[in-house]
């Protein structure tokens, strides 16, 4: 005979509410979309349309309640933990690929040859065509399919993703608006790595400039002028008592003759001496 089913089976189930959490991580967006950027948006509509379908939504309580205790994104994945119904939160943990060092090097040459990458980055932007230099390197930014993201959580829910993993989605995705290395950061390259490599890599492909040498090379020609620079600067001499005919007349006189006229000789001979 068929066993009995159990009449205490709603025991295991999960109640329908969760247990309220003080001092959560939550989204900040009440209602509506969640996504206040282009990137974040993507990020969300990749996993709606080649992930996991219609069921994203069902996150969006949990994560707009403050459920989520802790989220942490390292490369390779993030972590978190997230309070249900039961008295122990769920751990969750969502992955995705990250890249190595030879990958990276090839999209941050790729980054390096366009200037406004690297100013988009700076100004906590992420370039609009990112997800191309990505695809030159054979590469995918955002979650390509099913097989490039692995979704736990340790609930009894058998969907995929339960409404604990749907919830740490879009908190990401919320962080992903205040801070776009973070999207990069699973991806295995975090802010201050990538923008190092990116300020090596624009300075060594800058050309250098004509003449460019150290200080010490040019000390020598510092301060001589260019070619006819000095004839254009001389003028017409002058002569060496000229300054005497610029001062007032003194009421002295020196054997009755004004006393300019009595320095007068002895101004030309200090001209003629430094002339020689």
């Amino acid at each position: 005979m068929p066993d009995a089913p159990d009449p205490y089976w709603w025991r295991d189930a999960e109640p329908a509410r969760p247990r309220r959490v003080e001092g959560g991580i939550q989204i900040n967006s009440a209602r509506g979309k969640v996504a206040r950027t282009w990137w974040s948006g993507r990020f969300l509509a990749v996993l709606e349309e080649v992930v996991v379908g219609g069921r994203l939504a069902r996150g969006k309580t949990y994560a707009r309640a403050g459920q989520i205790l802790s989220l942490d994104v390292d490369a390779g994945g993030a972590v978190a933990q997230v309070q249900g119904s039961r008295p122990k939160p769920y751990a969750v943990r969502v992955g995705i690929p990250a890249y190595g060092k030879a990958e990276w090097a090839e999209i941050t040459g790729y980054l390096a040859e366009d200037a406004s990458y690297a100013a988009a980055l700076l100004g906590g932007e992420m370039p609009r065509g990112i997800e191309d230099v990505f695809a030159r390197a054979g590469l995918a930014l955002f979650p390509a399919g099913p097989r490039d993201l692995v979704m736990d959580c340790t609930c009894p829910d058998v969907a995929v993703p339960c409404k604990h993993l749907a919830a740490v989605f879009y908190v990401l995705a919320e962080r992903f608006d205040a801070d776009p290395f973070q999207m990069l950061a699973l991806r295995g390259r975090d802010r201050e790595t990538l923008l190092d490599e990116l300020r090596e890599r624009r300075a060594a492909a800058a050309p250098a400039a004509p003449g460019a040498g150290s200080l010490e090379d040019v000390m020598d020609a510092y301060f001589t002028a260019g070619p006819g620079l000095g004839q254009r600067l001389a003028g017409p001499p002058t002569p060496s008592d000229a300054l005497l005919d610029q001062l007032p007349e003194f009421p002295v006189a020196v054997r009755g003759a004004p006393l300019t006229e009595v320095l007068r000789p002895a101004y030309r001979a200090l001209g003629t001496g430094s002339e020689s």
